[in-house]
């Protein structure tokens, strides 16, 4: 197994065990080891068995929720917008089920080459820094992810179900409640799958810095021409160690590009769902679930939000080493040796071109300045939405005025 060649990869192989018995990741102990070659193509048929199971599973819960839609919006006669929009929103939860279960067969490769690919760069940074002391990090990877992705997905467990069980409203059975309740925590738990992966690039990006740190402290006492000679090769082991990491981001955003996307199109829906019919509530007394809305538009923003400020403080990290090899260049040491100052331009053009972006195929960037501009889409389409209720409300009560005249 390849995690028990990489530190990080064990560190986070409960939380990937996790994604794997939800059916949402291939299990990590498919990975690497080939001894066993026959059992591993058994473990694989019963975990494709089980993925299919849970993409019924999927498809019955959307069924029952259209079904449930439907019979509610003819009860309340809220007009054909509610039902459509009801309807594509249930329907996301199958549609993400098979993007993400397709994503798996086609993309199982190179989820193997992202693991192969962490297990090597951790050992060859952490070989790189030896010469320079070696790493030392404040504050261990293991308290990071869990205080990170751990924290939130024990909250997240935690409290949708307590703010959408009842939302969900007396039309849906409480046997398809708890189904439904446990796809929705299932998908949303999708984007903490890729903060693992992102912290993990994280963690290798401190790394490497650290390091690159180390090389600046050296310089500033290296006076010997066979002491700049190796901070010359450890700097352009770093530089390659560097653009292997941002290949990797390449292939993470490639590995999750359909199902983040499908993830930030149904967590924005179901936003505007849950404003819908909010609003359509307002005007009954007995409304018990107007604070319960609230709060589960605010879960599915700040598991958005997650994905998001991780992915922002990678970038921020990497762009600081632009910054560190600035310094480097303005050392007294650096300037009087020629091969060190062109090392250095070498490494500062190689940064400016391969910028660090984590997008989906394109589409989007997952930063905090694409989360702003989401939240002003939603803010600007929720204020349409009202509008268009508020219109064919005051329709509805100006023909009941004159239907009562008449």
């Amino acid at each position: 197994m390849v995690a028990k060649s990489s530190r990080l990869l064990a560190t986070a192989l409960p939380y990937l065990q996790i994604f794997s018995v939800l059916a949402l990741a291939p299990p990590p102990q498919s990975f690497g080891n080939t001894s066993h070659k026959r059992l591993r193509c058994y473990l694989m048929g019963g975990y494709v068995c089980y993925a299919a199971s849970i993409i019924v599973l999927v498809l019955v819960v959307s069924y029952l929720n259209i079904v449930a839609i439907n019979e509610e919006v003819l009860d309340y006669n809220v007009g054909d917008f509610t039902r459509v929009m009801g309807n594509i929103q249930k329907s996301l939860y199958s549609l993400m089920a098979i993007a993400n279960h397709l994503n798996m067969l086609f993309n199982y490769r190179r989820l193997a080459g992202i693991y192969e690919d962490i297990a090597s760069l951790e050992k060859e940074i952490d070989q790189a820094s030896q010469c320079f002391g070696g790493q030392k990090q404040l504050l261990s990877f293991r308290f990071r992810l869990a205080f990170t992705v751990g924290l939130w997905m024990t909250l997240l467990v935690g409290l949708m179900p307590r703010f959408t069980l009842l939302a969900m409203g007396p039309y849906v059975s409480w046997p398809s409640k708890i189904l439904t309740e446990f796809v929705t925590i299932m998908q949303q738990l999708k984007c903490l799958e890729y903060c693992v992966f992102v912290l993990m690039v994280h963690e290798l990006l401190l790394r490497l810095r650290h390091t690159l740190l180390q090389l600046q402290a050296e310089l500033e006492d290296c006076n010997r021409q066979d002491m700049l000679q190796a901070v010359c090769v450890a700097l352009k082991r770093n530089q390659l160690l560097l653009g292997r990491i941002w290949r990797l981001e390449g292939e993470l955003c490639s590995y999750f590009s359909l199902p983040m996307i499908l993830l930030f199109i149904f967590n924005g829906l179901t936003i505007l769902h849950v404003i819908n019919w909010a609003y359509i509530n307002t005007f009954l007394d007995n409304d018990c679930c107007r604070y319960d809305r609230f709060c589960t538009c605010s879960i599915l923003l700040i598991n958005l939000l997650m994905a998001c400020l991780l992915s922002q403080r990678c970038i921020n990290s990497y762009n600081c080493f632009l910054r560190i090899l600035h310094q480097i260049r303005c050392m007294s040491a650096a300037s009087d040796f020629p091969m060190l100052i062109r090392g250095l331009q070498e490494y500062s053009l190689q940064m400016q071109h391969l910028k660090l972006l984590f997008t989906c195929g394109g589409f989007f960037d997952i930063n905090l300045k694409y989360f702003g501009g989401m939240l002003v889409t939603i803010l600007g389409y929720t204020i349409i939405l009202i509008q268009f209720k508020v219109q064919a409300f005051a329709e509805d009560e100006h023909k009941s005025s004159l239907h009562k005249s008449v």
